[in-house]
């Protein structure tokens, strides 16, 4: 056999003189190779080989396809080892390769899609949550919240999302009333957090955590308290009937009206207007435009209104009262509620508005009834509800997700947050000794507040992948410790 053997001058001044492409065979012989093929043999690379035959430079430029292909994700088996495979690539898929999860009609199955930069052409898909257009004018008809298939997406903030048990901040709260009718604490745009103590008045600035006594009443209780969507202006109501109106920039009182003849538990801010639910059955529009007190007086529930929200449009106001009756009222029409719900089976104070669908409405019963339920308010149909097993106090959509969030009284006193979608448990928060009577929430929508009759408000990072440096503090909040430590 021959022996292949290569020559080559060591001399860098005759190596451009010698034939590179002679390859000195036994008997003398040349055979003439290519500078190109020679360098292959020399380098013995294959992945360099592959390159450089499908190249006809000196450079590799990658080729970007056109069109990605979308990949199916199907349903987690049942064993624990193909359903843990299952999830992780699923997690892949969507943190490391960018691809948000969608639904496929025809089978209810989960596709994920490219989102990257590189797609040239979007196809028309469906997407969860999407409406269709044929049901616009009615979009909770069918409502898909409600009626999503069990996917392994469902248990993605399993995975990704661990809350916190814990609050990372709680304050004291000494004379916070332990009343289910009353709304004591409320979060503005501004990120100043609003507490009503006996008959003061306190504002703490989020970021700072510097506490400023706003007004301290005299003879008088404050029953409610309730922030404007825009500006410095805080409703105040008491147990005499009256609502005042603060500036809490300038800490001073800009009106006082005294409509109604008992104590004011609800205040609500819409665009120019401020309603307000009494004791004495009755629901009060004003107008801060204009001089008079007043311009409708609305008397439909039969005991005290002790729950009112605004739709985020202002079109559409909602009320729940002691008679365990939730009404929708529009701001085309004050002399009488569009629609009348009787299901509940006690007190309606915990009523939310969805930010995510419009004319979703969100309501909880008292002891005797312990039912979270939702209503499709455009048409006056109840579409779903869930048994919590406690007297629900408060309920509030979630600013960042499809979530719920809802406080309970007996006998439990926990906080839960749903996924809306079947409503899942997502987390349960225990921590207050009496009845979590009050909720708010930041502006960012990450975090909450919650008081209790124990006399303390407790803070929770609900999304704390946002939150850092945050660290449990023990402080007080009383009308002689004006700063918190």
């Amino acid at each position: 056999m021959s022996k292949l053997k290569l020559q080559f001058c060591s001399d860098p001044l005759f190596q451009s003189s010698i034939d590179k492409n002679q390859i000195i065979l036994q008997g003398n012989q040349y055979d003439p190779i290519s500078l190109f093929q020679q360098e292959n043999i020399i380098n013995l690379g294959n992945t360099d080989q592959k390159r450089r035959n499908n190249c006809a430079g000196d450079r590799f430029i990658p080729t970007i396809k056109k069109k990605f292909n979308i990949l199916t994700e199907t349903k987690a088996p049942a064993q624990d080892i193909a359903s843990s495979q299952a999830t992780l690539e699923m997690l892949y898929k969507q943190q490391i390769l960018d691809q948000d999860p969608m639904m496929q009609p025809q089978n209810g199955s989960l596709k994920f899609i490219n989102q990257n930069n590189f797609q040239y052409k979007n196809e028309h898909i469906h997407y969860i949550d999407s409406i269709d257009p044929k049901n616009y004018n009615s979009p909770l008809v069918d409502h898909k919240y409600f009626a999503l298939p069990e996917t392994i997406s469902s248990y993605y903030g399993k995975y990704i999302r661990k809350i916190p048990k814990v609050p990372f901040k709680v304050l004291d709260a000494p004379q916070l009333q332990d009343d289910f009718y009353l709304n004591l604490i409320d979060w503005s745009n501004q990120n100043i957090l609003s507490v009503a103590l006996n008959n003061s008045v306190y504002l703490q600035n989020a970021q700072s955590s510097k506490v400023t006594k706003m007004l301290d009443l005299c003879n008088d209780v404050v029953t409610s308290v309730g922030w404007s969507l825009r500006g410095p202006l805080l409703g105040v109501g008491t147990n005499n009937g009256e609502v005042q109106i603060w500036d809490a920039c300038k800490l001073q009182k800009v009106r006082t009206f005294k409509s109604h003849v008992a104590r004011v538990g609800s205040l609500c801010f819409a665009e120019n207007m401020l309603s307000s639910g009494s004791r004495d059955k009755s629901i009060i529009q004003r107008d801060l435009r204009q001089k008079e007190d007043y311009f409708f007086k609305s008397i439909a529930h039969k005991q005290e209104v002790c729950g009112l929200k605004w739709s985020s449009d202002s079109q559409l106001l909602a009320s729940g009262g002691n008679d365990n009756k939730l009404y929708i009222w529009s701001s085309a029409q004050y002399d009488k509620p569009i629609f009348k719900f009787n299901e509940h089976q006690a007190a309606v104070k915990a009523i939310a508005w969805s930010p995510h669908q419009h004319g979703l409405l969100a309501s909880g019963g008292g002891t005797a009834d312990k039912t979270i339920r939702f209503w499709n308010a455009l048409e006056g149909k109840m579409l779903s509800k869930e048994d919590t097993g406690s007297q629900v106090c408060n309920l509030m959509f979630s600013k960042m997700e499809n979530e719920l969030i809802s406080t309970h009284g007996y006998s439990q006193n926990q906080i839960i947050l749903w996924k809306c979608n079947g409503m899942k448990r997502i987390a349960t928060l225990i921590g207050h000794t009496s009845r979590v009577l009050y909720l708010a929430m930041s502006p960012d929508g990450y975090t909450i507040v919650t008081g209790a009759g124990d006399e303390t408000l407790r803070f929770w990072n609900i999304y704390p992948q946002q939150i850092i440096n945050q660290q449990n503090s023990k402080c007080q909040l009383a009308s002689n410790n004006i700063s918190i430590r």
